[in-house]
């Protein structure tokens, strides 16, 4: 009978335990969903701003092509300008010397239209004078001269002067044309530069039209920039606060484990107590209840029942698919090209010049043609802007990020070379630099090697 009390108090002890031992794990089990619910609301959250800021982050980058492209047709159109300008000062001067060539040639035509009509005075007072007095002169000549030959001399001489005059008055005459020709010729050159003039002048106004108009689209452009701008850091504020509940939780989540386990350890310790001072009860109860004589063997207890062992169930935290703050993402090499020669090459473009929109390793670079062709040159092919890069490739956990791998924030991105590390082309200020992996907010780590 007393044997049969006690199988019957281990039974109740065993059933008290075991349901004590159901309800804390119906606690964990409880914890556990709620726990994962509030993270994959996080993680879902996450994504959905992560997600709205790469299309920012593309529109950003499109608007900053748009402003490029504008930019450089005002560079255009203000060169043109500046050009214009120039042959526009050249013009001025060309039409002023223009002019004081056409006013010195009136004062050479005045003079010489004065020396025709004196010449041609002169003239016609000796032609009158020979007419006048001509039988009479070839008399005097005749009987006044000495000899025949002076006589020939003396007809010689007569015949000389009037083939002067006539020569000297065809010399005037020619003057007169000539200077009349080119002061004709300067009048038109100066018309035709005045018409020219009208030209550049018009010109001007439609150049400085334009550039008017796509300062003004600039502006717009400008404008749009400002609230994307404004859209992305809202977003990216999303992101980190999500990256910080996701963290909380997950932390959370350990210390409520760490407890649920803690709990389990008690109670098993005392269940094993209560076991034990069960079995020291029961074998002093069938001590007491024997006749005093010894009929079983040494170290027997007497009882038939058996006590099971119970295997502690093992427990372990939960681990994400996704996302920077999920440990163990470590994907394995493929492309066959070392990490460390993707940093040696980097680093060989150290104090290249920064330059927004720069195709250049040399003369100028903006973070992601710098990425993109560092890995270009291992044949390894990139997008070319900084959102596209951050789907690339494989996703890293931060601890297990590796000299390569690719190191994308909102809106930049970075080439990772070990130790916290990284090489990026950084700021117009600082061109292509080392720096901190922590700078600023990580959106992902990408591995494409």
């Amino acid at each position: 009978m007393k044997n049969r009390n006690s199988r019957i108090q281990r039974y109740r002890f065993h059933k008290k335990a075991l349901s004590l031992l159901l309800a804390g794990v119906m606690g964990v089990v409880c914890v556990s969903p709620a726990l994962a619910s509030t993270i994959k609301k996080a993680e879902n959250k996450r994504q959905e701003a992560q997600q709205n800021l790469n299309e920012v982050n593309r529109e950003i980058d499109d608007i900053h092509a748009v402003q490029n492209s504008l930019q450089a047709q005002m560079n255009a159109y203000d060169n043109e300008l500046m050009a214009l300008l120039t042959d526009m000062d050249i013009l001025k001067a060309d039409m002023e010397a223009q002019e004081v060539k056409i006013s010195e040639a009136e004062s050479s035509l005045k003079a010489a239209q004065k020396d025709e009509a004196d010449q041609y005075e002169a003239m016609k007072l000796r032609i009158q004078y020979m007419y006048e007095n001509g039988n009479q002169s070839f008399i005097d000549a005749l009987v006044g001269a000495d000899s025949f030959t002076d006589f020939l001399n003396r007809v010689e001489y007569v015949n000389e002067v009037y083939e002067y005059d006539r020569s000297l008055l065809q010399q005037y005459q020619d003057t007169v044309t000539q200077v009349e020709q080119l002061k004709a010729e300067l009048e038109n050159g100066l018309e035709e530069m005045e018409e020219l003039k009208l030209s550049y002048e018009e010109q001007q106004s439609s150049l400085e039209s334009m550039i008017a108009k796509k300062s003004a689209e600039l502006d717009g452009f400008s404008a749009k920039l400002a609230k994307a701008q404004a859209l992305a850091s809202q977003y990216a504020k999303t992101v980190r606060e999500q990256n910080q509940i996701i963290e909380r939780e997950r932390a959370r989540q350990e210390e409520e484990r760490r407890k649920a386990e803690e709990k389990k350890r008690k109670e098993e310790e005392a269940k094993k107590k209560k076991q034990t001072t069960a079995s020291s009860e029961s074998a002093a109860s069938e001590a007491t209840g024997t006749t005093g004589s010894s009929q079983k063997p040494s170290g027997t207890t007497g009882t038939n029942g058996t006590t099971g062992t119970t295997t502690p169930p093992t427990s372990s935290s939960a681990s994400g698919t996704s996302g920077l703050t999920d440990s163990g993402l470590d994907p394995s090499y493929s492309s066959g090209v070392s990490g460390s020669a993707v940093v040696a090459y980097a680093e060989q473009f150290l104090g290249v010049p920064y330059v927004y929109g720069g195709n250049s390793l040399t003369s100028g670079t903006d973070c992601s043609y710098y990425v993109m062709a560092v890995f270009g040159h291992f044949g390894i092919s990139l997008p070319r802007s900084s959102s596209a890069m951050q789907s690339c490739g494989k996703a890293v956990s931060y601890e297990n990020a590796k000299p390569g791998d690719i190191v994308c924030y909102p809106g930049h991105v970075a080439i990772y070379i070990g130790g916290g590390r990284i090489i990026h082309a950084s700021t117009p200020k600082t061109g292509v630099c080392y720096g901190t992996a922590t700078y600023r907010t990580i959106s992902t780590i990408r591995r494409v090697l």
